[in-house]
């Protein structure tokens, strides 16, 4: 049997009784449970209707994400989770071409790449290439100033590792960032790319091979298989075209605010909410979050 749900931004526009209540009698759903007022409620129903995607399309208009997934198995035990634009809210490459005056450049490529136009691989090479010879400690620079955590990150893992589940953040950027990132969100492990730096400056490489789509893949079957879990039992969280084979392969897999390429690709969208809408989408309710 289905579950419904329907969530918000908490920052933004509440989400009211009646929209929930007219889209639950509409589809003969089962008793509406809010997991959090003004903000998310879910309802069972006995099969989706043929009207969901249009009714999808009218609640985008309102700021309300709607997701319907099967009721059973819904609480995973894994978290794998991209950083870019995910974990964080900027894309670190991004940030360091900024501090090395190829900020533009940088981005436009970042962007392609992201939304799949480009080889990720060929892409980040090209961009790595553009940051040759700034000095390393620009890194520290822009972790300080210009790294931002995603809204409800840190209550995501820790609600999830308090119920017995694993996170692993993986990340086609660099280790520089990730480990800081994962480190301070509360991760239990983390993957990405390594700047090679001489000198105290950037060489403009990075280290073979590059963790990309099939790394982030490989990564969740292995991690899967050491913690004696299934696929199904891992919730995947991305918004990059390299994400989507870890998206697609995990028993939930998350678009966040995802690039439109990959958000079309994908069942579960989340585009208003922040990443406590990972947990009501697995039942949890507000009372139940851990900060």
């Amino acid at each position: 049997m289905p579950v419904v749900t329907l969530l918000t931004n908490p920052a933004r526009a509440p989400l009211e009784r009646s929209t929930v209540e007219s889209l639950r009698d509409a589809w003969g759903g089962g008793e509406a449970i809010w997991l959090a007022p003004g903000i998310a409620a879910e309802f069972a129903v006995a099969a989706l209707p043929d009207n969901f995607r249009k009714v999808w399309d009218g609640l985008q208009g309102l700021g309300i994400d709607l997701v319907a997934q099967p009721a059973e198995g819904r609480r995973k035990q894994l978290l794998i989770a991209d950083m870019d634009s995910t974990m964080i809210q900027q894309e670190c490459i991004d940030e360091l071409a900024a501090e090395a005056g190829v900020g533009p450049r940088v981005a436009e490529i970042t962007a392609r790449a992201m939304n799949g136009e480009l080889d990720f691989q060929g892409a980040l090479r090209e961009r790595v290439g553009l940051l040759k010879g700034l000095d390393a400690r620009v890194i520290d620079k822009v972790l300080a100033e210009r790294i931002t955590f995603m809204p409800g990150g840190r209550t995501l893992v820790a609600t999830m590792k308090a119920n017995d589940a694993h996170a692993l953040l993986v990340s086609g950027g660099f280790t520089n960032f990730a480990s800081k990132v994962g480190a301070a969100l509360g991760f239990d492990e983390y993957r990405a790319n390594t700047l090679l730096i001489e000198d105290g400056h950037l060489t403009g490489t990075v280290a073979e091979p590059i963790l990309g789509r099939e790394a982030k893949v490989e990564a969740l079957r292995e991690v899967t298989a050491r913690l004696g879990i299934g696929l199904e039992d891992a919730l995947a969280v991305g918004d990059g075209a390299n994400d989507l084979g870890m998206l697609g392969l995990a028993g939930a897999g998350v678009a966040l605010h995802a690039k439109p390429s990959v958000a079309a690709q994908c069942e579960l969208r989340v585009n208003h909410g922040d990443l406590t809408a990972l947990l009501y989408l697995q039942g949890y309710a507000r009372d139940e979050f851990v900060s």
